[in-house]
């Protein structure tokens, strides 16, 4: 039986998580630095850091209270080692090395992306190995195939702007607030379908790549050929958010038609646009196919993923009593060896 404390801080939100091999997700919780942030309209990376240090250790306190455990019942901490922001992971890589060597316990470097891509299971229910991944989180989109924690085969990505990128940025045009994303896919929802038809890039590609960089131009050219009333704002953001899903839902169609599987797991904040969600479960649905969520408070950053892909790594003995630390804000999720 293992306790895992995971500590999340690679960019604008702290999360901090408990869980336990058997007994499953005992508690997590998470501080948001959107009111933080809004104003400037991004991410400020210094502010970013010194928010993490305002609430990281106030934040684990509460959780150990919530789960009724003392930090004395951890058998090892997981930090987000990369990528991200680098002040951001920092703080977390270094609060967990402090507390590993006091509490004489290892340490697990966690990849953010592989606590997206592994988050769905800790739902219930969950896919089994092997699956399709659609992987949208913030500057990335990707689609992997799964076979297993550790076995991840790159199938296709960005090859510039990502879809969560285009949401931010479509929104940024239109005037709405950081972050967008979530602003526009609201606004969405009154726009009338049809008014404006936007490019869907590299839908017929034949592969599994996708660029979203010349939508948001298209967005651009929209937003300055027409006066923007509230009508008009809704329906241009109606069809960037219908052009974002067509692109995702049929690529992700293709990769499962492409490696014969069943299963798609959706994962990352993008995958709490209801949209997607529909759409996604429509047309697999219809081919015999099956598609898998994390619950809506897993898709955006937290510590319940890095807690629990923490806990997965610890499995194959990838955890390490070595207390000088480093964190790797880019990182390929190909170069993730679990052999360290």
């Amino acid at each position: 039986m293992k306790l895992i404390l995971g500590i999340e801080s690679s960019c604008d939100e702290t999360g901090i998580a408990l869980y336990h091999s058997e007994r499953g997700l005992l508690a997590h919780t998470l501080h948001s630095q959107i009111a933080l942030h809004n104003e400037y309209g991004g991410v400020v990376p210094e502010l970013a850091s010194r928010d993490h240090v305002r609430y990281v250790l106030p934040l684990i306190r509460s959780v150990m209270q919530k789960a009724g455990c003392s930090l004395a019942d951890v058998d090892a901490i997981a930090y987000t080692q990369g990528p991200g922001l680098s002040g951001a992971l920092l703080v977390g890589a270094s609060v967990a090395s402090a507390l590993a060597y006091t509490l004489d316990v290892p340490t697990i470097g966690v990849h953010h992306l592989e606590g997206h891509l592994l988050s769905p299971l800790l739902s219930d229910p969950a896919p089994a190995f092997p699956f399709v991944a659609l992987l949208v989180s913030g500057g990335h989109t990707q689609l992997m195939r799964v076979d297993g924690v550790g076995r991840y085969t790159l199938l296709g990505e960005s090859v510039d702007d990502a879809a969560g990128e285009a949401f931010d940025k479509s929104a940024k045009l239109l005037g709405l607030d950081y972050p967008g994303g979530a602003l526009l896919s609201k606004l969405a929802q009154s726009g009338t379908p049809g008014r404006f038809k936007l490019p869907r890039p590299m839908l017929h590609s034949g592969d599994l790549d996708f660029s979203f960089s010349g939508l948001k131009t298209a967005v651009l050219t929209l937003t300055q050929q027409h006066v923007l009333d509230d009508q008009t704002r809704a329906d241009i953001a109606h069809a960037a958010q219908e052009a974002i899903v067509d692109v995702l839902a049929t690529k992700a169609l293709s990769a499962l038609g492409k490696t014969g599987l069943d299963q798609l797991v959706v994962a990352g904040g993008v995958g709490a646009n209801r949209l997607l969600r529909s759409r996604l479960s429509e047309t697999i649905g219809k081919r015999g196919g099956r598609v898998f969520y994390p619950d809506l408070e897993f898709c955006t950053d937290n510590g319940a993923m890095i807690a629990f892909a923490g806990a997965m790594r610890l499995q194959q003995q990838s955890a390490q009593r070595l207390y000088r630390f480093n964190v790797k804000p880019r990182w390929d999720l190909r170069e993730l060896n679990y052999t360290d």
